[in-house]
C-alpha cells in the first residue's frame, strides 16, 4: 500500500490509469485516470475545511467548555463583569432609595425636629395679628397608619380664625367622594398597614388608561425602583393619590389634572410587581387612607 502511494506521489504533474477489478476476474475490470496532483488538492482542501469546522464549533458552540481549561478566562472576566455591575446597580438602589424618603418626606410632610420652630414664642402684642406657628404633633391613634409625626399649622390663643388654604388649592374643586377607582380591574390585593401595603391592586391588562380621581396637580411623575413609573396627583383638602408601575406617564411635574382625566398607560414596569396592575394609594394629610373606603361599590 505504501508503495502504491509512494509511486503514486513521485510525478504530481503526471496522468496514472488505475484499472479495477474483482478479484475472481468475473468482471470487466475498469479503468480511471487520476491526476495525483488535483487528488492532493482536493485531500487537502477536505481536510482544512474540516479544521475550520471543528474550530467553528469549538469557538461559537457551548463544546468549548468541555475543553479543559478553555473558558476559565472568559468566566472570570464575565465574573469581574457583573461584580461591578451588581455594585453599580447597589448604588443606584441606594440612591433611588434615598430620593424616595426625601420625596416622601416632602409629600408627607414630615420635618426634623431640629426645623421645627420653637412655639415658646411671646403672643403678639394687640396692635399685631396673630401669626401661625408651625409644631409637629402625632396624629391621633384613631387615624389610620402610618402614624407619622406631621407639620400642623396652629394659631395661638387669640386667633381670628384658620389660616386660609393656598392659592392653589383654593383653585381645586373638592373630590367628589365616593369616587370611581383609576382604572375598571379585578382587585387582587388590598390595604394593609401592618405588611406596608398602604394601597390597593388592581389588574388591568397592559396598555389601559389610568384615569386621575379628581382635580389636581402633578407634584411627582418619575420613575423610581420599586414602582416604575410612578406618578402622583396632590388634590384639595390635603389628599394626593399615587399610580405606580405604569407603562408611561402622559404627565409632567408642574401640569394640572382634571378629574378622570386620563394620566398614564397601566403596565408592569418596577421590580415589585407580580404582573400588569395598577397600584393605588390615596394619602391625606401624610396618612395613608384605604383607598377601598372611597370607591364606589367596593
Amino acid at each position: 500500500m505504501w508503495s502504491f502511494l509512494s509511486e503514486f506521489t513521485n510525478n504530481l504533474d503526471g496522468t496514472y490509469t488505475v484499472v479495477v477489478m474483482d478479484e475472481e476476474g468475473v468482471d470487466q475490470p475498469r479503468r480511471y485516470q487520476v491526476h495525483p496532483k488535483r487528488v492532493l488538492t482536493a485531500w487537502g482542501g477536505s481536510m482544512a475545511l474540516a479544521a475550520l469546522f471543528m474550530v467553528g464549533l469549538v469557538v461559537f458552540t457551548p463544546i468549548r467548555q468541555l475543553i479543559p481549561g478553555y473558558g476559565t478566562e472568559a468566566i472570570r472576566q464575565a465574573a469581574q463583569r457583573n461584580d461591578r455591575r451588581v455594585s453599580a446597580l447597589s448604588d443606584s438602589l441606594r440612591a433611588q432609595q434615598q430620593y424616595i424618603q426625601h420625596l416622601r418626606s416632602l409629600i408627607t410632610g414630615e420635618v426634623d425636629s431640629s426645623s421645627v420652630s420653637d412655639i415658646s414664642q411671646p403672643l403678639p402684642a394687640q396692635d399685631e395679628a396673630p401669626s401661625a406657628v408651625p409644631v409637629a404633633v402625632t396624629p391621633d391613634a384613631s387615624e389610620l397608619h402610618p402614624a407619622r409625626a406631621r407639620l400642623v399649622l396652629t394659631t395661638p390663643a387669640r386667633t381670628l380664625g384658620p389660616a386660609p388654604p393656598p392659592a392653589w388649592q383654593r383653585a381645586l374643586s373638592r373630590l367628589q367622594l365616593p369616587m370611581r377607582p383609576p382604572v375598571d380591574g379585578f382587585p387582587t390585593r388590598g390595604f394593609d398597614a401592618r405588611s406596608g401595603h398602604y394601597a390597593v391592586d388592581i389588574a388591568v391588562e397592559s396598555g389601559t388608561p389610568v384615569r386621575c380621581v379628581g382635580d389636581g396637580y402633578v407634584i411627582l411623575a418619575d420613575w423610581t425602583q420599586d414602582g416604575g413609573y410612578t406618578i402622583a396627583v396632590q388634590h384639595a383638602d390635603g389628599y394626593i393619590s399615587i399610580y405606580k408601575h405604569n407603562k408611561r406617564l402622559l404627565k409632567r411635574v408642574g401640569d394640572r389634572v382634571r378629574s378622570r382625566e386620563t394620566i398614564a398607560i397601566s403596565g408592569n414596569t418596577g421590580e415589585i410587581t407580580t404582573g400588569p396592575h395598577v397600584h393605588f394609594e390615596f394619602w391625606r394629610n401624610g396618612l395613608a387612607q384605604d383607598p377601598g373606603q372611597y370607591f364606589v361599590g367596593w
